[in-house]
Order: C-alpha cells, then structure tokens, then sequence
C-alpha cells in the first residue's frame, strides 16, 4: 500500500472544475498574442478587446488530446523522469537572482561559478532526478541569461532539465541548443531532455509572450509546465477552494491554447500557488496553507489525468534555520504524499528570492526521507516475524540472525553525513556538514562524457548568440580547441 494524501473531497473537486468551466466561459481570460486569440476564435471562442470566453466544450475537447503522461531523457536516452500517475520526482528551484554565500551566510548577486558549482553538486545527488536553471548570472549580459544557463547546465550535467525563457527569440536559442544537444530536433521531440515552465499572470492572464510561447512548444514538440500562481488574498479570491479554482481556469485556458497549436503536444498541469500574508504583506511559500493549494491543485490536474507539478520545499527564512528546516522538510512531505510528478523549489530561501548550495543538499536528506515515506512498509518474507522469532525465542538477538543482514538496507533509509545520528556533542552544526558535503561532492563530480561534435555544435550556437550581446567569451566554459583557433 503506498501512503496518499487527498485534501479535496468528489463533490468539492466537482465544483473546483464546474466553477473554472464556468469562469472562462462567463468572464474569460485575457490572451496578448494575437495568433493565440485567432486560434481561439477559429475553434469557437468569443473574442472581444483581448478577452477570450471559451466554451465549455472547446475546452473539454482539447483537454481529449493532452497525454496523460510521458518521459524527459538524459542525455543517453534513458528515460529518466516519468510525469504521470504518483511518480514523485524532485529538482532545485529555478531563476534565482541571488545565493547565499557559503563562506559569508549572506546573500550576493550569483554569478556563473556559483550556477555551475549547483549544477555539479545537483548532478552527484540522486534524490534531483532533474537540474533546473536555477541561477541568474549576473555576469553576463541580461539578453542572454536565460539561454545561457541552459547552456551551462547542458555543459555539466547528463540529466533532464526543467526550464524557462521569458522571450521567443530566446526561447528559440534555447530549441537550437537543445536540439544541438540531443542531434536534431526530431530526435529532441521523440526523447525530450528539457520541460519549459510557462507561467500565466493571475489573475485570468495569458499576456502575450505566455500564450505564444505555449505555441512555440506545442509546435516545436517540447514538453511545456504550466506555472499557474494564485495568489490567494491579493491576485486570487481569499478562500483556498476559490485560489483552486483559478488555478484551474487559468490551467484550463492555457492548456486550450496549446492543444490548439498542436493536439497532443505535451504538457503538465502545475504551479506556484501562494497565500497573501495578511499580516506581514509577503506571499509566504513556506506557509501550510501554500502546501496545500499546492496539494488540491495538483489533485485536480490528476482528476482529469493530467501530469502534475509544484512549487514546494522551499523556506521564507533567509538563512539555513530551524525555520527552514520546518518548512522545507514538512512540505517536501506533502509533496511526495500528494503524488506530485516534479516538485520544484528544493534549495530556496526568502520567498525564492535566494538560492543555497547548502540547503540544497540539506533538503536532498528532506527529500530521501519523503522518498521512503511513499515506499510504503511491504511484507519482505512469507511470516512477518514469527520465523524469527521461532529461531531466537523471547528473549532473541535479532542482530545475529541472516534476515537482519539480508533486509536491513531494503528497510531502512542511511542519510548522508548531513544527518547527524552519532550521539557526539562535538559534532559541528549541519551548516558547516552541509558545506563539507557540497565540497565533497564537487571534490568527486565528473563532467559528463560529451562528443567533441555536441560539444562544438553548443558552442557554436553560444558564440553567436554571446556575439551579438558583445561578449567574445562562455564564462565557465571552456572552449574546445576546434572553436577557440
């Protein structure tokens, strides 16, 4: 039996959707790409002033065409990261402006040292299925900071990468780089590496770089992560079933968008739902109830038989605390309970304004943890316990006997040295273990074994696109020698 989590009753998750139906049909969604609002009005939409109101039947019907689930691949081909069904997969959160300094504990621009050195430690980690593009660097120009740290991550890491631009001509330097990366588009579109998240601005807003990237990806074949963000109290009603509610509207909409582009193309029913602090002023995503808009989103995505996503295990604190600690762990738990195909989030602090490489490995315990949680507890022999006893008697030493030997490390999850169980008080703090780690790891990270011929065509599509910003170089690469003479 694997252990679930549900916060949403039938009737009330019949409602969530008879509501969200509704919203779009009666009030609409506003949609900024005029291609996206053409294809809207070709399949029965009514368009007035950038305002589409979709039937309930236009949208039930390309809801029919999404896959109900599918693989990201490594760069060998294996498939890696399943979303469908109550496959859990975890990877770091992205687009951060800022990390945490490992030798001051303050926050500083990243840099591109700082996205390669979290790529290396992610790569060792086998609780991230999935890099991200988790930095902005902040030391090359801003045009081009989305493509390039897709670059990087493709530089040092084989695993699948969860990302996102916020232009369309740099969404298309990042196809050319992955298709450069994987030999082509065609086989880029049979064994995807990369999922693109496509975040729309609540409330009800498909602005226009949104709703045509949603085409851009359905057409290129690229799996897309719809990153819906109620934000309940300010851009979303107050109540938690009403922030629901929008999310699924918003969803919904988009999810007609893209089908309509390409039937079949696919895509994933996520987000970043948050409550509004009425007593602070700041959106806290590490708040209960931002885990559980998280949880009944995602159960409402699942309804319909759609892959799922989430924001969780991230902490507002701004240092690696008890607090961080509470928050991070608890939610990486809902999560994994909640059978949420990528949870995102993991090594973020201050309401996602700043990452940590610290926390990051601090949370890939949180996550083997949750992982063992939904492993369930299964019968490993035909008598639970009674042939064991039956050779130990009463008063038995079960240390002695081959079952223990056997099955001990089936039962039970050993953490990292992150995880102090000695019983020694001169241990030091999990800060300080946390950054032993994260050198460790890096001490013993390999970059991954890349053609000469991948390797040129990535850097030759870089280059041109570095040029054209006036920037001569790749900081953090480098060259290989057929591209530097």
């Amino acid at each position: 039996m694997r252990p679930k989590l549900e916060l949403l009753d039938r009737d009330l998750l019949a409602r969530i959707l008879d509501e969200a139906f509704e919203i779009l049909e009666v009030i609409g969604t506003k949609v900024g790409a005029p291609e996206a609002l053409d294809l809207l009005a070709s399949a029965g939409a009514r368009i007035e002033g950038g305002v589409a109101r979709l039937p309930e039947a236009l949208v039930r019907r390309t809801l029919q065409s999404v896959p109900h689930e599918f693989f990201l691949y490594d760069r060998t081909g294996q498939p890696t990261v399943h979303y469908g069904g109550d496959d859990v997969h975890f990877d770091p959160g992205s687009s951060c402006l800022n990390i945490l300094d490992g030798e001051t504990g303050q926050p500083r621009p990243a840099m591109t040292a700082d996205l390669v050195r979290m790529v290396q430690v992610t790569e060792m980690l086998p609780q991230y299925a999935a890099q991200a593009t988790a930095l902005v660097c902040n030391d090359v120009p801003s045009e081009m900071g989305d493509w390039y740290r897709l670059l990087l991550v493709l530089w040092y890491s084989d695993k699948p990468i969860v990302t996102g631009a916020f232009s369309v001509p740099t969404l298309r330097t990042m196809f050319d780089l992955l298709a450069a990366d994987s030999g082509g588009m065609a086989v880029l579109q049979e064994k995807p590496r990369a999922i693109f998240d496509v975040c729309p601005s609540p409330p009800l807003n498909w602005s226009a770089f949104a709703s045509q990237n949603m085409i851009e990806l359905a057409r290129a074949g690229v799996p897309a992560e719809i990153v819906s963000m109620p934000l309940a109290g300010a851009t979303a009603p107050v109540t938690l079933a009403g922030a629901v509610v929008q999310h699924a509207a918003e969803c919904l909409a988009g999810i007609c968008i893209h089908q309509l582009a390409k039937a079949g193309a696919p895509v994933v029913w996520g987000g970043a739902p948050a409550i509004f602090d009425m007593s602070t002023g700041n959106t806290p995503m590490g708040a209960i109830e931002t885990a559980m808009l998280d949880m009944g989103c995602a159960q409402v995505g699942k309804s319909l038989g759609l892959p799922t996503h989430g924001y969780l295990v991230a902490s507002d604190a701004r240092q690696i605390d008890a607090q961080a600690g509470l928050e991070s762990g608890s939610s990486a738990l809902l999560g994994a309970l909640a059978g949420i195909n990528m949870i995102s989030g993991a090594g973020m602090l201050d309401f996602l304004a700043c990452h940590s490489i610290e926390k990051l490995v601090i949370d890939a315990d949180a996550i083997a943890g949750a992982q063992r949680l939904i492993g369930g507890i299964e019968p490993r022999s035909e008598k639970l316990a009674l042939d064991m006893f039956t050779q130990t008697g009463i008063h038995g030493d079960f240390l002695k006997l081959k079952e223990t030997r056997a099955l001990f490390r089936k039962e039970q999850h050993f953490p990292s040295a992150v995880i102090d169980r000695s019983g020694d008080s001169n241990v030091s703090g999990i800060l300080t273990r946390a950054r032993q780690r994260a050198d460790e790891l890096v001490a013993g990270y390999q970059r991954p074994a890349i053609s000469p011929e991948v390797e040129t065509a990535l850097v030759t599509v870089a280059l041109r696109q570095a040029k054209a910003s006036g920037l001569d170089s790749l900081p953090g690469i480098e060259l290989p020698a057929v591209v530097s003479r």
